[in-house]
């Protein structure tokens, strides 16, 4: 979902919406129905008025290849006399994900929603409804849809009933407009947007990556329930350099999703290369111990350094030994750099060479000999 959501592994966000809780965790939608799965849990079918007090708990996928979309259908329900807000949650599964509720009298559920989308990241998004023209005190039956280019995926069936007990809920579902980035840097960059929430409990997130799918969200933010349009920012970082970026601006509450266009911007080069590494000379040298030095450029990426060494002179032997590995940062300058290794044997020829790696790749420097006293 940087804050975004791209950080895996548990809940992100908690929205409360009208008595209902969300919670939250980084174009050219195909149509072409491939795969329908219906649901298989013979107990979601709810018999009676929906349980108000579930909640909605999101889990974060794995990025894998594109795949079918994931569609659950929450229980936690608010109706009025004649509406209905109804929630799940969607994993687009790395391509843009359009979703719908169907719902009816019966269970034939002879209507649907109108079709919003949630993009085509890899961790589960929250995915609100509104359904209006309800008769007053009937049972409903709903579930969610959720379709990409790969394949539809239906979630559970519940069922609710419209009660006059509750108001009708005032507002509409926001608006949002991606507007340019600015500090666009070698690995960082500002996205910008408005949002209008339309009286209606609002959040947003940017979705970002290295081509029109997208893929990483940012962080969501609430903005509020007012009805002015109001600026909308996210930092990104840990970009590649010299790379293309594309990205939207995506705002939601409890009466549906909308997104902005897709907008892009080029970070800074030059592209990342590989750190630069100089093996030196062994120093304080005793019987058992000895200190290794050498220097590392990480040429602007962040860098990590240690020591191989070895009383083999492959150096790459079952012998072989390594140091701890330490961070030299980004920085483009040249960083002297060492270790002290210890339990060496005494009077013997040891072999040694520094290595560094960053995202661009490892670089091993020339090995140096020393000899213990």
């Amino acid at each position: 979902m940087n804050k975004n959501l791209a950080a895996i592994g548990g809940i992100i966000a908690l929205l409360v919406i009208g008595g209902m809780v969300f919670y939250y965790p980084s174009d050219n939608l195909s149509t072409t129905d491939t795969t329908y799965k219906e649901p298989t849990d013979s107990t979601a079918l709810s018999t009676g008025t929906a349980n108000t007090s579930t909640t909605v708990t999101t889990t974060t996928t794995v990025r894998t290849a594109t795949s079918i979309p994931l569609a659950t259908t929450d229980q936690n329900v608010e109706p009025s006399g004649t509406t209905a807000v109804v929630t799940g949650t969607v994993t687009p599964n790395g391509a843009f994900t359009s979703y719908w509720y169907e719902y009816g009298a019966t269970e034939n559920l002879e209507n649907k929603t109108s079709n919003q989308t949630v993009g085509s990241g890899y961790v589960s998004i929250p995915a609100p409804g509104y359904i209006t023209g309800l008769s007053n005190k009937t049972k409903y039956y709903f579930r969610l849809v959720a379709e990409n280019s790969v394949g539809r995926t239906a979630g559970s069936l519940y069922s609710f009933q419209t009660t006059s007990n509750n108001p009708t809920p005032v507002g509409s579902a926001p608006s949002a407009k991606t507007l340019s980035s600015n500090g666009v840097s070698r690995t960082s960059a500002n996205l910008n947007g408005e949002v209008s929430p339309n009286r209606g409990l609002t959040q947003y997130w940017f979705e970002y990556g290295k081509t029109n799918n997208l893929g990483d969200t940012s962080s969501f933010t609430s903005i509020g329930n007012g009805s002015n349009n109001l600026s909308a920012s996210a930092a990104v970082t840990n970009l590649a350099p010299a790379t293309t970026y594309y990205f939207r601006l995506n705002a939601q509450n409890q009466f549906g999703t909308a997104n902005g266009s897709i907008l892009n911007f080029k970070t800074d080069g030059p592209a990342v290369t590989s750190p630069s590494v100089t093996t030196g000379n062994a120093s304080d040298i005793s019987t058992s111990d000895a200190t290794l030095n050498g220097t590392v450029n990480a040429n602007g990426a962040e860098t990590k350094y240690w020591f191989e060494y070895s009383s083999d002179t492959l150096v790459g032997s079952i012998l072989l030994s390594a140091t701890e590995q330490v961070s030299v940062g980004a920085g483009t300058g040249v960083v002297s750099v060492d270790a002290d290794i210890t339990n060496l044997k005494p009077r013997t020829t040891h072999y040694f060479r520094l290595h560094a790696q960053n995202s661009a790749g490892i670089v091993k420097g020339s090995q140096v000999t020393f000899k213990t006293k």
